[in-house]
């Protein structure tokens, strides 16, 4: 498949990793140096472009600039009918983006993470999601939503991941502090213990079975819950729908 990469940011090249090995024609952004040319050393079927020629030499077209980017980068360019889009613009709507991209057919909103690069990683998708699972489904877990309403709530709710990651971080500074004869095994054990948690079980199932009276598990949560942090949590994602 020919696929070209508008826009080439972070996650926007985690992606083309991703699938860099997959025996696709791949066209990126000249206007992205670093990241092209750094993805084109690397991989045979990558090649650089200037924005124009990525679309003209593509079949999908996938757009990874910035929201207030987005006018200014996609309005010059000329799609043609026949073109499948998929954007990663978190911040512009579906209707908005076809608009810009039109004759072309805007097939599906795309929210994807770091973790791509090397798979086994959750995908967000409205739209239509077969081509999103005929490139990239084999090695991620791809959740289709209902609407775009929807895909403005899970978007709000994946920036749970920062402070859950925070909070282990903190953890395992904590214990740095505590003089180990290896800090390294810090971060390590507890980033294995809350990803293999989570994972294996159901959130409710978990926590009954990490509620063992008088347990240490118990008596942080019951502390944490104590202090708040469920309100606070609660309260920070209403003001990110908002």
């Amino acid at each position: 498949m020919r696929i070209g990469f508008i826009g080439l940011g972070t996650i926007a090249t985690a992606v083309v990793e991703g699938i860099a090995d997959d025996g696709h024609e791949i066209s990126v952004s000249a206007r992205s140096r670093i990241n092209s040319a750094r993805l084109a050393e690397r991989f045979g079927h990558v090649t650089v472009a200037e924005n124009q020629q990525v679309v003209d030499g593509s079949d999908v077209v996938i757009l990874g600039t910035t929201g207030d980017a987005a006018q200014a980068a996609l309005a010059p360019l000329r799609f043609r009918k026949g073109q499948r889009i998929i954007s990663l613009m978190a911040d512009v709507s579906f209707a908005a983006t076809a608009a810009l991209v039109a004759p072309a057919e805007m097939a599906a909103r795309m929210i994807p993470f770091p973790a791509i690069a090397a798979g086994n990683s959750p995908i967000l998708v409205s739209g239509d999601r077969s081509l999103v699972d005929e490139l990239f489904g084999a090695r991620n877990s791809v959740f289709a939503l209902g609407s775009e309403e929807e895909l403005g709530s899970f978007l709000c709710a994946q920036a749970v991941l920062a402070p859950a990651v925070s909070m282990v971080k903190d953890a395992a500074d904590w214990l740095k502090r505590r003089g180990l004869s290896d800090p390294d095994t810090a971060e390590l054990f507890l980033r294995s213990l809350v990803g293999s948690s989570l994972l294996g079980s159901p959130c409710a199932e978990l926590l009954e079975a990490l509620d063992t009276p008088g347990g240490y598990n118990q008596r942080l949560r019951q502390h944490m819950r104590d202090a708040g942090l469920g309100r606070e949590l609660r309260e920070g994602l209403d003001r990110l729908l908002g």
